[in-house]
This record gives structure tokens, sequence and C-alpha cells, in this order.
């Protein structure tokens, strides 16, 4: 593949060197001036270099509330490496995308079309924009126990179901790696006047391998917001949001990110931008080649463990697995339950006994991505604690039956709310074990991956609560619920 001898440059983060290298004397922000004033201790560990990068909007470079010099340029170079014609970096994350993404596309009362798998982040920007949510429901699978997507067939009904909407929102790759099939989803959806809006967190490296699935600005998505810092090399909370096509009103998207985002943002978030961006426009396709080659190598490895399995593309587009899109295969969902174990308990023996971190766990399932950052040796680790996890359980007497009873993920009952009007009415706090009927009023996720199973303005229903209390049980994080999972605020009746 030919290289575009423009992707080389690095603008911002030259212009961050250049300034830092000049010894001026600073009598503005950061407080600790270039790391004078940082605690011995900080500077010690990090060394002293990084401070001196930590900077403010000063002429030399540039400013991301309103871009004309070097962070211009430096977005420009990525909209030419994806494709888009806007990007815009970000420095909280993917939340501050969905936030930014919403409020461009969609007004008060605009009615939006929602794959129910989406991040709590994207119900944060309907309630700020007053935008009314159509949810659809992803596929799932009841022998591997997974939300997948949604599929190309329920999207179309969706659509079709719903004249009256103006947007379309849609996670794809989901946590997993599952993809929904972008490809034919987006023309029908702009065929029938819809914004298409994309949350491809998990999917900053699409574009750079052809192995990989058709990015979402590939596919022709109007708006797509990609964590950098999740899989390719930037660092946490920096991502990039690409916008392109006449669906798009540039200017109001500039201005909402202006609205969204510090004032006071991290140089070194954006620094690190610049250079992902670099790294993977000059060798992303090499680099991405090495993970993708890991990862298939350690999946053949765990699929002769006995009590373990680690799906594939394959069985992912496979018609009896209500097929999606695509896969991505840089993701390894290992099934633990098998072992007798639930996906919480094998992240704990993983973590405690063999030092091995995943990136979530779900009650049937742990999570690990292979990025540009491993190495055989790391996976070899995996396998290795893997088989010796099968040795110690499986087969043998365990708690497996209580994980047989644990359903997939259900969600609360549609209301007359919208999430705008249930988050600000008054509320009260009811006990979560009588509270089937009442209406939330606030989102309630299990937490990764942040996909709500409640919504401000549904009905609680006894299958969340239910859903509830055996998470739990099983040790994963409710998010929204008071510290002691007893509670949940609902409005006042």
């Amino acid at each position: 593949m030919k290289i575009d001898q423009e992707q080389f440059k690095t603008p911002l983060f030259d212009a961050m060197v250049s300034l830092a290298e000049s010894r001026k004397v600073s009598f503005h922000t950061p407080g600790h001036k270039s790391g004078k004033g940082i605690s011995t201790r900080f500077r010690k560990f990090v060394g002293p270099k990084i401070f001196s990068i930590d900077l403010t909007t000063l002429d030399e470079v540039d400013s991301l509330q309103k871009p004309k010099g070097v962070i211009k340029e430096a977005q420009e170079l990525a909209a030419k490496a994806y494709g888009a014609d806007r990007s815009f970096f970000l420095v909280n994350g993917t939340t501050g995308g969905n936030h930014a993404m919403i409020l461009a596309a969609c007004g008060p009362r605009d009615k939006v079309l929602v794959a129910r798998n989406a991040h709590k982040s994207v119900l944060a920007g309907l309630i700020f924009s007053g935008a009314e949510p159509i949810f659809f429901s992803p596929a799932v699978d009841d022998n591997l126990k997974l939300t997948l997507n949604v599929t190309y067939e329920a999207t179309i009904r969706a659509i079709d179901a719903h004249p009256e909407a103006k947007a379309l929102f849609l996670t794809s790759p989901n946590y997993y790696g599952i993809c929904a099939d972008l490809e034919r989803i987006i023309p029908y959806a702009h065929s029938k006047g819809l914004v298409v809006m994309v949350d491809e967190a998990h999917g900053p490296h699409l574009k750079f391998h052809p192995q990989l699935p058709m990015s979402g600005v590939e596919a022709g998505a109007d708006l797509v917001v990609q964590s950098t810092h999740k899989i390719i090399g930037g660092m946490t909370q920096a991502s990039m949001l690409h916008a392109q096509g006449p669906r798009v009103d540039m200017t109001t998207l500039a201005t909402v990110l202006r609205f969204v985002q510090s004032t006071s943002p991290s140089y070194i978030l954006m620094a690190s931008l610049d250079l992902a961006r670099m790294q993977m426009a000059t060798e992303g396709e090499k680099l991405l080649d090495k993970a993708i080659k890991l990862a298939a190598e350690a999946r053949s490895k765990i699929n002769r463990i006995p009590g373990v399995s680690c799906f594939d593309k394959a069985m992912v587009k496979n018609p009896l697995f209500s097929p999606m899109g695509d896969f991505d295969i840089t993701k390894l969902t290992i099934t633990v339950r098998d072992l007798g174990l639930s996906g919480y308990q094998a992240s704990q023996i993983l973590n405690n006994k063999y030092h091995i971190q995943v990136e979530m766990a779900d009650p049937f399932n742990v999570l690990v991505i292979v990025s540009i950052g491993d190495r055989r040796d790391d996976l070899n680790r995996l396998v290795d604690a893997l088989r010796d996890m099968s040795k110690e359980y499986h087969g043998k007497p365990s708690q497996s039956s209580f994980i047989a009873e644990v359903s997939l993920p259900p969600f609360g009952k549609a209301g007359q709310m919208t999430p705008r009007e249930a988050f600000f009415r008054d509320y009260r706090y009811a006990p979560l074990d009588e509270s089937g009927g009442l209406i939330s009023s606030e989102i309630i996720t299990v937490y990764p991956p942040g996909i709500p199973l409640l919504v401000p303005g549904e009905i609680v229903t006894q299958e969340v609560i239910d859903y509830i209390r055996k998470m739990d049980r099983l040790g994963a994080t409710v998010d929204g619920l008071n510290a002691s999972n007893s509670t949940i605020a609902v409005v006042k009746q």
C-alpha cells in the first residue's frame, strides 16, 4: 500500500516539543510551570519531560476551541487518513463525541432510532438534547449467551415503521467486536432521509487493515466517533469525531464541540492523537497484521483447551447465529461457563493468581483485546493461565447451576416519558425489590460494557430487578443504584 508522505507529519506534537525546548519563562497556566511545581514523587516516577509539554492555549500550539494553526493542520491530516471531510480531536473520550453527535444532529422532540445496545453516554446525549429515542433491539444468541448487534432486517423494519424519525444511531463494533451491517444499512437509511451516527468507539483501527471490518466512515456514515485510546496509540480519554457529507452542518458541529469540551484541553492527549494518526497512516497495516496473527494463534490454542471456547468470524457470519455484518478478529471473547466459573470469577482469578488483567467480564465470558501493543509472550501467558484453570476447575463441582440460571440482559419497558422528562422530574428513592411498575429516573447499567438496563422514562420490570440481583451476587458492578444496590431513583407519581 502506497503511503501518503504527508501523513508522516505531526504538526501539533512538533510545535509542542519546539515550545518546550525554547525554555521560555512561563507566567501562564498550568501552575506547575513545566514541572517545577510538581510533587517530587510524581516527577521521579514519570520523568521531567512530560510536564514540559503539559501546555495551555498559546500562539505556538493553537487553540482547540477555535483551531487555526497546528491543531487545525493535525485535524486535517486525521480527516485525510480516515477518509472524512472533517475530523475533530476529543479530550473527554467518545462520551463527549456521542453527546456532540446527538446535539448537532437532533433538537428537542426530534425522533431518533437508537439501537438498544447503545452506551449510557448516548442516553445522556438524548437527555441533553431533548430528542426522543425510538429503541429497537439487537439480536441475541442464547447458546453463547451474548447480545450480538442489530441485524440489517431489524434495522430496516425500524426505519420503515417510523418515517417520522430524523436520525439513526448505531453502535458498531460492539464491545465483543460484532458489527452491524453498515454497508447495507447506511444507504437505506440515507434513502429515507436519515442522518446516520455511529458509535465506533471500538473501531479506530478498522480503516487500516483489509482483514478488518469496514469502518463507519468508509460505509458512508455521516458522523462517526472513535476511541483512539481503546485500540491504537492514543492516551486514555483521547478520541476523534469524524464527519462527512451534506447532512452534517459542520458549523453547528464545531459550535457544539466548543460547548461540550473543556476550554482547558490536555495538550498531551491531543499530541497522542496526532501521533496515533501518524502511526496508523504510515505503518498501521504492518502493526495490525501482527496483532491479527497473534489473536488468531491465541484463538486456535484457546479452542483446544477443555472447558473454554472463543468464537470466530465464521460463527458470527453463520446464518444460524443471527448473522451480523462482520467481526473484528482482534477481540477474544473467552467463554468460561463450562469451567463452572462466571466471567467475573475468571477475571479475578486471572488477575490475582496469574497477574493478567482482561478488558471486561460478563456472567459467562471474559473479553481480551489484542492490540498493536501486545506481544506473543503476552498471549502465551494468557493461554497457559487458561490451561492451568481448566485443569483446576473443569469437570469439578461449582456454582455453574446458578450461572446457568442467568439470562441475557433484559431491558425496561417503554413508558410515556422521554428520557429528558423523566430525568428532570421530581424523584424519590424506592427499594429496588419494590420498584416493579415504577418509572426509572436514572440510567442503570452493568458496567462494563455500560449498556443501559433501564433508561429514564422506562418502567422497571421484575425481569430487570431479578437480573440486577443476580449480577450483584456474581460480583458485577451495577451503576446507577445506591452504594449497596438496594434502592433506585424513580419518578414521583
